[in-house]
């Protein structure tokens, strides 16, 4: 019997789609790396017995990465990262184990299916899961076809079962222009980023923003922004007149005409034309047209338009929106929401997606007229050749989705509805009038049949007073005409809606990308999102977007990366050679960065109009070892210490704060401790700013406080104060928070494990011996005689919390509220100064973690 591996993109799909192959007759069990399950079943495959392994990946297997020297901002010099800076696919989660749990999976199968998303990005995991997958497959005969693609749009029976049964071949062109895309916009971000972050950052301290980034979609998105900001600072009000008159068609009633010159700019002409009409008594109808207007149904619904209206009626952003309709598609309510068609084919299934929605409370009638009296053929729309539009698949209730999951699918079945039934149509009568010389127009419209109003009543035609009847040379008594004097208004900040529409007239980014660019930029404070959606600039947005157009142009406008769009689709279409157009492409911008590193002063100078220098912002914190002046603290992100007198910057652990430790000093260079913290219920620990900076050990990485210190003697070190093992985490060192007290803590190194104990205790010291059954630190602790909870009114007790039997009830494990990011994990074992194999810094062994000593933690820690 052959073996077939199946493979699709999210653990939801994957048992939505076995299920349906199946017809529920499988069994499951848990992927190694515990995130992915296995479901199996037994069928049939190109013609003999075959046994199905369905699993998944969770996105994508793979992320292109710089190799290991290039990622580090201080030693590269970013030009460096255009050309000579070699990429590596890396795991892009390695917690998942993907490669290898797929490999395990794949061993000794025979073929393989890859049910991925129907995209360019799925066709490019495609390609992820067959490099890990192919070498530990069975070798097939010289001609026998094994690698078979699921084409599929939607999670039915009808739509699996017929991509089941016409497997077709993964695209290697559109996989080969998603690795394009990724290599381009990591080597041109990363180098533009890497230098604007380090010059701004180092010269200003209350940009509040972490990074200044660049990105060749992210950068003309923002451009649109702050273009539209500019606008509106320019705007000046100019002063109009506009001449309204009322008549009178009855006694009770009165009809306002619109003046047919619409307005003018000069006060005495407006006036000339109100005295002629002020001397006329009555208004005389020059004439009286009817004509049957219609207002169309919308055209069937792509992945932009649902943007744009989840942003401007609904008030979802645009990435949150995107984050449901995938979870409505996973869960099968909806077809795939990631299209640019607005067409549907000739042989989908209209009928069959209506009748689903034929007992919905909300569009029962609607839909069960439609079915009866025949439905409309959608309009001709877009055929971009990738999925359906987005169409509703099954029936749903708001108790099922509730929130915003019911809103988005509310509005993408309305729309169905809506594509299916008749156009809305209305008589539009025309009323011209004449006072004296000049014409005016009163316009009136009636409804005679509602159409697509009825499910989408957003769009129907407003309710009017009725006009009179009337013909041509009737007069009625003019009841008023007036002056009215107004003035032009500026535009509107740019909601998401418009912007979005602005994205995908210039090609800037795909349906898929257009939330992640907006999403960017409002997470990296250039914009804000201001009520009703609108997205207002930052003082940094716009500095940056000023700079670019004083510097180069190029850099913001979005002509050059509408352009690379254009190239990229040719890649996917193979037109166009995938290195050609790599090398092309990043030779353009590798010339614009240098120049844009010649030339930074000219943005510069918009900075200093904006921005603080470091030395005028912050408040002294800590003395420098070098000059033992004060260093200022700059709380602005990112937060950091800045010392004026030696001109040095010392970054700090972010998200949390930052306090000045006691006025204790580092014994290698001087410079005053400091203690991060990230709040009562979280971790705490100090740090010596150089140090933090500039590791004084090989053993050391950048970024570690005095809990990562291997330094021997130093009182706040991880030799000095480290007790034993993570009980969780293979690298992390459980260390005791010296400042707890006394609600005594110790926290890992490495990762969020925090371990409470000996609350109301006097003193808790690290004992410089060990214990003998695990190799732990032993504990001393020093109890109030009030509030001693050791047996026997004893005040004082040395121990293992791990061990004793004494220590045991008091002690109790949590997570850190707050994970820090510069907590890592998984480093591998560090070998350094002082330090044997096996042992812990200071000449301590390393505690050992046995199976029942584990069992034994989990016990009481649970």
């Amino acid at each position: 019997m052959k073996t077939v591996l199946m493979v699709a993109e999210k653990p939801s799909l994957a048992q939505s789609i076995a299920k349906i192959l199946s017809r529920g007759n499988m069994s499951s069990r848990k992927g190694l790396n515990g995130a992915c399950s296995v479901h199996e079943y037994s069928g049939s495959f190109v013609g003999q017995s075959a046994h199905f392994k369905m699993t998944s990946v969770c996105g994508h297997v793979m992320t292109l990465d710089f190799i290991g020297k290039y990622n580090s901002w201080d030693k590269v010099d970013p030009a460096e990262l255009f050309s000579k800076a070699p990429t590596e696919k890396k795991e892009a989660n390695p917690k998942l184990t993907m490669v290898k749990f797929l490999q395990v999976e794949g061993r000794g199968c025979d073929y393989i299916v890859l049910w991925l998303d129907c995209d360019k990005e799925g066709e490019n995991i495609c390609f992820e899961v067959l490099d890990a997958v192919l070498p530990v497959m069975n070798k097939p005969r010289s001609t026998e076809r094994t690698i078979y693609r699921a084409k599929f749009s939607s999670i039915t029976d009808t739509d699996i079962c017929n991509a089941m049964n016409h497997l077709g071949e993964p695209n290697r062109n559109e996989a080969l222009s998603v690795d394009a895309r990724q290599e381009l916009d990591l080597r041109i971000g990363c180098a533009f980023t890497r230098f604007q972050t380090k010059y701004f950052q180092g010269k200003y301290g209350n940009l509040d923003s972490s990074l200044i980034s660049f990105g060749p979609c992210q950068t003309p998105t923002l451009g649109f922004c702050v273009e539209r900001h500019d606008k509106i600072q320019s705007f000046k009000p100019e002063t109009y007149w506009v001449l309204q008159a009322k008549v009178n068609p009855e006694k009770e009633s009165s009809l306002t005409l619109d003046w047919d010159r619409v307005r003018v700019f000069d006060r005495e002409i407006a006036q000339m034309f109100l005295n002629i009409t002020k001397m006329e008594k009555e208004a005389k109808v020059e004439s009286v047209s009817k004509k049957e207007k219609v207002k169309q149904r919308p055209l069937a619904l792509n992945t932009v338009e649902m943007l744009r209206v989840a942003s401007a009626a609904l008030g979802m952003g645009p990435q949150h929106a995107m984050q449901i309709a995938e979870r409505l598609y996973t869960q099968g309510y909806i077809s795939y929401p990631r299209t640019e068609t607005t067409h549907y084919p000739e042989n989908f299934d209209l009928k069959g997606c209506l009748r689903q929605q034929a007992n919905n409370p909300y569009w029962a009638e609607t839909v069960k007229a439609l079915l009866s009296e025949g439905i409309n053929r959608p309009r001709k729309g877009h055929d971009a050749g990738d999925h359906p539009p987005i169409t509703p698949m099954r029936a749903a209730t708001e108790a099922e989705l509730g929130g915003d999951g019911w809103r988005l699918y509310e509005y993408i079945t309305r729309h169905f509805i809506a594509t299916v039934s008749a156009d809305c149509k209305y008589l539009q009568t025309t009323i011209s009038f004449s006072i004296g010389p000049e014409r005016f127009t009163c316009i009136g419209k009636v409804v005679t049949s509602p159409g697509f109003t009825e499910i989408m009543p957003w769009h129907s035609i407003p309710l009017e007073e009725s006009l009179p009847h009337c013909e041509r040379g009737d007069v009625f008594p003019i009841g008023e005409i007036k002056l009215l004097e107004k003035q032009t208004s500026p535009p509107d900040y740019l909601t998401e809606a418009e912007l979005i529409t602005l994205m995908e007239k210039h090609g800037i980014g795909t349906d898929a990308s257009i939330p992640v660019h907006i999403n960017n930029i409002c997470q990296r404070n250039y914009v804000t999102v201001e009520s009703g959606r609108r997205l207002k600039p930052t003082n940094l947005g716009i500095v940056l977007v000023h700079g670019y157009y004083k510097i180069d142009a190029e850099l913001v406008l979005p002509t050059i990366r509408s352009a690379v769009e254009k190239q990229l689709n040719l890649i996917a279409l193979g037109k166009a050679n995938y290195h050609q157009v790599l090398e092309h492409t990043l030779d353009i911008f590798k010339r614009k960065f240098h120049y844009f590193v010649d030339s930074i002063a000219g943005m510069d100078e918009l900075m200093e109009v904006s921005f603080s220098p470091l030395a005028a912002t912050g408040k002294p914190l800590s003395r420098c070892g070098k000059c033992h002046r004060f260093m200022k603290y700059i709380q602005a992100k990112p937060s950091r210490l800045h010392c004026s007198h030696c001109d040095d910057t010392y970054s700090l652990p972010q998200n949390g704060t930052i306090k000045l430790y006691k006025e204790l000093r580092c014994p290698l260079d001087d410079f005053e401790l400091v203690l991060w913290s990230s709040g009562s219920r979280g971790k705490s620990y100090p740090l010596c700013p150089y140090c933090y900076n500039h590791p004084p050990f090989r053993d050391m990485k950048k970024g570690m406080g005095c809990n990562e210190c291997t330094h021997p003697t130093c009182q706040h070190s991880l030799s000095m104060l480290g007790i034993g093992q993570c009980v969780e985490c293979e690298n992390g060192v459980l260390v005791l928070d010296s400042t707890s007290g006394p609600k005594w803590k110790m926290a890992c190194n490495k990762c969020n494990v925090i371990v409470h104990f000996f609350e109301n205790a006097h003193k808790v010291r690290v004992s410089p011996e060990t214990c003998d059954s695990c190799e732990a630190a032993l504990v001393d602790v020093d109890f109030n005689k009030a509030k001693s909870p050791l047996p026997g009114d004893e005040t004082q007790h040395s121990g293992c919390i791990f061990c004793d039997p004494v220590f045991q009830d008091l002690v109790e494990l949590k997570h850190a509220a707050m994970r820090h990011p510069m907590h890592r994990g998984g480093q591998g074992k560090r070998q350094g100064r002082g330090r044997g194999k096996g042992r812990r810094p200071g000449g301590r062994p390393n505690p050992k973690k046995p199976k029942d000593k584990m069992a034994a933690l989990a016990a009481y820690f649970v």
